[in-house]
């Protein structure tokens, strides 16, 4: 069965039971505790924990997730992957056991064909419940085994919903491994079907992760996740999930390139493995908007990529490999998920940029390990020092594995286990901070929900009204919910009615003010999202007592309101040009949106040439002046899409959107402001553009008010240097020109003057010259001259003496410092005298250390009282040095 029919019938069997058929999230999720989207329940999660009213009672969806815990098994089991499509089943207070036990068992048996007596379950060790579901359906009790919390128990770490789950494994046969069932052996048995029954509500857990039951919940929930590639590997009879019709079409690409066939087992089928399913989570991570980066989700790209890269390279595929294996994913897969279709050019883009990249970073790590073996070797070491291989691989990315087989071949070790200690002790750092930026967010979003419980949405009318009279309906106050809070105090409100628009897609939170008939005042400070569809309004309360309950009136700081909507508005121009400019895969990455500025994030791949920037801002001036009609209107979000909406990565859509059209040229999902039209933007001017990243490009431009007072200082600060200049503004730059021509043709005739000063001064030097021990000795202190000179005159000072042993050592106080040079002759370097030891003691007595090598060194300190004393040591070493024969 073809994966394409594998969807189908999961789809249509679940529609026909009343399913609404809800399509896949993208991988940046809508979730501060996750990077990633990594289970199908994700955008459930607000239905899950009451946070909002689920639309619909039961859902079905085929969910996109990555997840890299497991990265290390890729290749290396049958079953594990970093990206996989997970089909699931949802009950949101409607169905509980036994209708998901019946349903799992009528699609996998009767749908899908899978053979009865192959079928395994397991149960939470405590639910009896679900073992006598699984009995009555027809599974004997010696295929139904009881596993404890971690296997067979399901919790989001967080007080709310959990409990108890239950799994259907499939026996794959003796091939794979020994009998015992599904706690005996994962690879044989493989777990395909994960139900998940939210019976429970939890409270907080302790540091080893036990934690109290506090009862069950008023409305029981269901969550099942079905995985695709373990299924199809089923139904095909595929020996693993790199040999399904799902990912055969890459694995037959990377054969081509390495130039011969997959084997059956041993590390070339790991790197054979490892790059096909790598290949496919690029291609989806970068389709959904993630690009590589030292961080974040960026990072887990471009460990996938390297990863791929790494193993690719031990194929020994020297040439690029992403480009040709993620063309092939989404040859393959392009028509179920079309945005590997859509963003085929970008994805192209960044794994061919990154590639390069890594390559270049792979031939600089050679070139200091390379270095480093040679230093090992000359201290007479056996083994390179785990620091050594610990910073090529944190800081230039050096694999640990080539490391140590380039050592193995200069017939040394690698210090693993101080590496291992050093990695552990990153792993710590990161995870620390990690687990407490997690916690931060999980305590505010626990607030919030307290917040919350039993309040209705905040109605938004900024829209239409700046201006709301509106109930405090809760309020937070040092993180905790309280009743009331005095002047002075640091607030979060929420409001039943509100003008204020929450910060969202780019946009920053409106600001303001609460005037409460009783006459509290607050100052509004920013707007946010709490939860979905509850506004967070920051606050000072300025005069008076704030109390929950309290009504007053909202008003919105108009005049900042109208510069963040040119701006917005300019900002969907801007995107709109720039596609038009650079083609679909520049979309936008990202966005600020201020009173009367705007930062634009976009992917590309080379730096903007002047001529662009100003060919994009004529032309995004041109729309404004053109004066289009800003249109908002609503629609199904596959309607919208289907008008050629555009939809930003990492935003999160309903069903039911938001759609803002400029003209006949921009048309965007948008919750945002913007002005009635176009002309309302102002003038555009580009300030800057620079790289953020690896493929992402910034653009910060100024509309409105923001661009007539940046026009307003050119002019001023034109006027001005016209005015020094004795010209006016249009010709300022020619007289500039000329003066600056002028002023260098005067700077190298005075270099020339210079130059022959400082020779004349040298052979003065070097009249001074005395016998030292068989050599010539010059240490004199100098005046009028620059540190720079000071070495040259040294130079020029040497050259002046006699051939033979010869030391010359000059001492200058300048801008409050000492310095030192000192040259050698080459009759003394070829002794192996360096000039650094003339003026070694030296420096130390001026409060400074020296440096170079070869015939010239020179040294600086802060106490140039010492001057003289330094002069007279460095004369002292000078003259041991030329009578050590």
């Amino acid at each position: 069965m073809r994966s394409t029919q594998i969807r189908t019938l999961f789809t249509d069997f679940f529609t026909s039971l009343g399913h609404q058929l809800v399509p896949s999230s993208p991988l940046i999720p809508d979730d501060a505790t996750l990077l990633l989207a990594n289970a199908g329940m994700n955008q459930f999660k607000p239905y899950f924990l009451g946070e909002t009213t689920p639309p619909f009672p039961r859902a079905t969806s085929i969910q996109k997730c990555a997840r890299t815990s497991d990265i290390d098994n890729v290749g290396r089991t049958n079953r594990h992957a970093t990206f996989f499509e997970m089909m699931g089943n949802f009950s949101f207070g409607d169905y509980f056991k036994e209708e998901a036990i019946a349903f799992a068992w009528e699609l996998l048996t009767e749908g899908y064909g899978l053979e009865k007596d192959k079928l395994w379950i397991t149960v939470f060790e405590d639910d009896d419940e679900a073992e006598h579901l699984w009995r009555r359906i027809g599974v004997p009790a010696s295929r139904i085994q009881r596993l404890g919390m971690e296997d067979n128990y399901w919790s989001m770490g967080v007080p709310g919903p959990c409990g108890p789950c239950s799994e259907v494994n499939y026996d794959r046969g003796p091939a794979f491994g020994k009998e015992g069932g599904p706690a005996i052996d994962s690879e044989r048995y493989v777990e395909i079907w994960n139900l998940v029954f939210m019976q429970f509500q939890r409270g907080e857990g302790d540091k080893k992760g036990n934690f109290p039951i506090l009862g069950e919940l008023d409305r029981k929930g269901v969550d099942t996740g079905l995985g695709l590639d373990r299924l199809a590997a089923i139904l095909q009879d595929a020996q693993n999930v790199c040999t399904t019709d799902l990912l055969l079409p890459t694995m037959h690409t990377v054969q081509d390139l390495a130039g011969r066939a997959c084997p059956d087992e041993g590390e070339e089928k790991v790197s054979f493995q490892v790059v096909t399913e790598h290949a496919r989570s690029i291609a989806f991570l970068i389709a959904d908007g993630v690009l590589p980066a030292k961080d974040g989700r960026g990072y887990i790209l471009r460990r996938l990529m390297r990863r791929a890269i790494r193993h690719a390279r031990r194929l020994g595929i020297d040439g690029p490999v992403l480009p040709a294996a993620t063309a092939s994913v989404i040859g393959n897969l392009g028509d179920v998920w079309p945005e590997l279709a859509s963003q085929a050019a970008l994805i192209e883009q960044v794994v061919t940029a990154e590639e390069e990249s890594f390559t270049r970073t792979l031939a600089q790590g050679t070139r200091l390990l390379d270095a480093a073996i040679s230093r090992t070797q000359g201290s007479g070491s056996a083994a390179l020092p785990g620091e050594t291989a610990f910073e090529l691989a944190d800081t230039y990315g050096f694999p640990l594995e080539l490391t140590v087989e380039a050592a193995r071949e200069a017939g040394l070790t690698v210090d693993e286990e101080r590496f291992a200690a050093l990695l552990g002790e990153q792993k710590k750092r990161a995870k620390a901070g990690g687990k407490a930026k997690t916690a931060e967010a999980l305590r505010k979003m626990d607030t919030y929900r307290e917040l919350a419980a039993g309040l209705p949405r905040t109605e938004f009318l900024g829209y239409d009204h700046l201006t709301a009279e509106a109930t405090v309906t809760g309020l937070i106050s040092g993180g905790t919910v309280v009743p009331a809070a005095s002047a002075g105090a640091e607030v979060e409100l929420v409001l039943d009615r509100s003008p204020f628009y929450a910060e969202a897609g780019g946009q920053i939170g409106d600001t303001g003010t609460l005037t409460m008939n009783d006459g509290t005042v607050l100052k509004i400070t920013d707007t946010r999202y709490g939860l979905e569809g509850f506004r967070v309004h920051s606050a000072r309360v300025l005069e008076g007592e704030l109390t929950t309950g309290a009504s007053g009136e909202a008003v919105v700081d108009a005049e900042r309101r109208a510069g963040l909507m040119r701006s917005h508005s300019a900002t969907h121009i801007l995107h709109a040009v720039v596609m038009a400019t650079f083609g679909d895969h520049a979309r936008q990455q990202g966005s600020l949106v201020e009173p009367d500025r705007l930062r634009f994030d976009f992917a590309h791949f080379t730096a903007l040439t002047p001529d662009q920037l100003t060919a994009i801002e004529a032309a995004v001036n041109g729309h404004v002046l053109d004066d289009p009609e800003v249109r908002a209107w609503h629609a199904d979000r596959a309607k919208a899409e289907a008008a050629g909406a555009i939809a930003l990565f990492g935003e999160k859509y309903g069903e039911r959107v938001r759609i803002v059209d400029i003209g006949d040229f921009s048309r965007e999902l948008c919750g945002g402001t913007h002005v009635a039209h176009g002309s309302q933007v102002g003038a555009f001017r580009l300030l800057s553009e620079s790289s953020i990243g690896s493929n992402l490009r910034r653009v910060e431009a100024l509309t409105g008010h923001g661009t007539l007072r940046h026009l307003d200082t050119e002019r001023r600060l034109l006027n001005e240097l016209a005015g020094l200049l004795g010209t006016c503004p249009t010709d300022a730059p020619d007289a500039l020109r000329r003066r600056l021509e002028a002023l260098a043709t005067a700077q190298a005739e005075l270099g020339q003057l210079r130059a022959v000063e400082l020779r004349s001064h040298a052979a003065r030097l070097a009249g001074t010259a005395r016998l030292a021990d068989g050599g010539q000795l010059v240490a004199q202190k100098v005046t009028g001259i620059t540190p720079d000179e000071l070495r040259q005159l040294a130079s020029e000072t040497l050259a002046h003496l006699p051939a033979g042993p010869a030391v010359v050592v000059l001492a200058l106080e300048h801008s409050g410092k000492a310095l030192l040079v000192a040259a050698v002759s080459p009759h003394l370097l070829g002794r192996g005298v360096q000039a650094v030891q003339v003026i070694a003691r030296a420096a130390k007595t001026v409060g400074g250390g020296g440096g170079g090598t070869g015939a010239l060194a020179s040294a600086g300190g802060r106490r140039p009282e010492h001057l003289n004393q330094a002069l007279t040591t460095a004369a002292e070493d000078a003259t041991a040095l030329l009578g050590d024969r």
